[in-house]
């Protein structure tokens, strides 16, 4: 039985360390939360409204579009930050296919949000 034992607490051992080196696959962003703000020095805007469009800055641009701008303005500028400002009603895979540009991209990306009331 203490050999049954030893043996479990291996296969415990293994799995949890494992189990650490495994990084998962998601997009790092900076989400503020409601209460607080956070600053970027940012020129770059995109939008999506209810409607599914997408703007850059305040032109309207399709998704194929809205990546090349958004790679020819991030290559001229030093740490590029894009604020991202989304209508509640938008589904989220939108939202998330734009996150993919700036992930693909290396630009860092803040999801806007109205101020707690």
């Amino acid at each position: 039985m203490s050999s049954m034992t030893d043996i479990i607490f291996l296969l415990l051992i293994f799995f949890m360390l494992t189990s650490t080196l495994v990084s998962p696959n998601a997009l790092k962003l900076l989400l503020p939360s409601s209460s607080s703000q956070t600053r970027a020095k940012s020129n770059i805007s995109v939008a999506i409204d209810k409607a599914m469009k997408y703007y850059f800055g305040s032109d309207a641009v399709s998704l194929e579009e809205l990546r090349s701008r958004i790679q020819s303005t991030a290559g001229s500028e030093e740490d590029p930050t894009i604020v991202l400002n989304v209508e509640k009603s938008v589904p989220i895979e939108n939202v998330v296919q734009v996150m993919n540009i700036g992930n693909e991209l290396r630009v860092k990306m803040i999801l806007a949000t109205n101020p707690k009331k």
